[in-house]
């Protein structure tokens, strides 16, 4: 699902030539959709993971101190990078499902209500960030206020996705792999109805960016459980660990695209 007909680099000299921040996200293609698919399962396995340690508040704490870590190495980034951008996504993933998880147990909600809950709070940030900025697509991340506004919003769909996810496979008593189907269809509608139905490309965007979590994370959960849960058993460890690896490699791969990107912008301004 892209929304835009210039690349990240031309788009962030023309931002530069204007005095605004270069563009710090990436374009909306068929890798960033993958990977951020990729970012929800580890996030839901090295949770999990996590959880089970004896070692699960030390481990909490490393996992809250990468997250601050990587989003201020991404506030202070000076244009999109692959490495800063995805390892961001990953940490808000990781510890985003933690906390949800816990503010969830915490406060005594159902499955219900802290969709109900997440829902609100997503379309609260996106009803804040449009009034202030007058526009909520990712192409328009170029001021440091409209980023922290993207980041927020990215936090709070990671907690909507986590939220409906369990909600699918603990209340309606799907398990994991059939909501993983049901969020594999899902996630075509906000596409389809961009493309055949002319439905605003940034609602389509948002739609399809919360449904990447539950899609993601049902599937890692059920490579992960045990088989008497209906899993394949590798443990959320070991998932983790090829997850990990995966997403290093096309982080590799978006860096080359990032480059080659420069580069042609770098030829046309010769």
């Amino acid at each position: 699902m892209t929304t835009t007909d210039a690349s990240p680099a031309r788009r962030g000299s023309a931002a530069a030539t204007a005095g605004t921040l270069l563009t710090k996200v990436p374009e909306a293609t068929a890798l960033f959709w993958f990977t951020k698919i990729l970012t929800t399962g580890v996030g839901e396995t090295t949770s999990d993971w996590i959880g089970r340690s004896p070692l699960v508040v030390p481990l909490a704490v490393l996992a809250l101190a990468a997250l601050i870590g990587s989003l201020v190495a991404q506030l202070r980034a000076d244009r999109y990078r692959p490495w800063i951008y995805w390892s961001a996504v990953t940490m808000v993933s990781v510890f985003g499902t933690m906390a949800a998880d816990v503010w969830r147990v915490a406060l005594g909600l159902s499955y219900v209500a802290s969709t109900l809950a997440f829902v609100v709070a997503v379309a609260a940030i996106l009803a804040l960030w449009h009034r202030s900025e007058g526009t909520l697509s990712i192409h328009s991340i170029t001021t440091r206020r409209r980023e922290l506004f993207y980041w927020s919003t990215v936090m709070a769909t990671f907690a909507l996705g986590t939220a409906t996810g369990d909600l699918f496979a603990s209340s309606f008593h799907l398990g994991y792999w059939k909501p993983g189907v049901v969020f594999g269809v899902l996630i075509l509608l906000p596409w389809l109805a961009h493309a055949r139905l002319g439905l605003n490309g940034v609602a389509a965007f948002w739609t399809a960016y919360v449904l990447t979590r539950p899609l993601g994370a049902s599937f890692s959960d059920w490579a992960a459980v045990e088989h008497e849960r209906g899993g394949l058993g590798f443990g959320p460890g070991a998932v983790s660990l090829v997850l990990f690896g995966v997403i290093g490699l096309t982080m590799a791969l978006g860096h080359s695209r990032a480059d080659r990107s420069e580069g042609d912008v770098e030829v046309a301004a010769a």
